[in-house]
């Protein structure tokens, strides 16, 4: 378990392309995707990786890029 971007999991935060970009590569309908995010990152823990710059959390349902410098959440993908 990579605990650094659970112990700064409140900087957690994304751009407003970032927002469109994972709404719309999940197909959400959520209001606050942050918050969404936030959620899935922790029930995920056990599954955070960091490689290189950023940091990849796979869910069961999608990977979740997150940039390990700002905290910035990138992208997210289906799987």
């Amino acid at each position: 378990m990579n605990s650094e971007l659970i112990t700064n999991i409140a900087k957690l935060h994304t751009t407003e392309l970032g927002e469109f970009r994972i709404k719309r590569n999940l197909n959400l309908d959520v209001a606050d995707v942050v918050s969404w995010c936030k959620a899935q990152i922790e029930a995920n823990a056990e599954n955070i990786i960091r490689q290189g710059k950023n940091f990849y959390i796979k869910t069961p349902t999608a990977t979740i890029t997150v940039n390990a410098y700002s905290y910035t959440i990138i992208t997210a993908h289906k799987l």
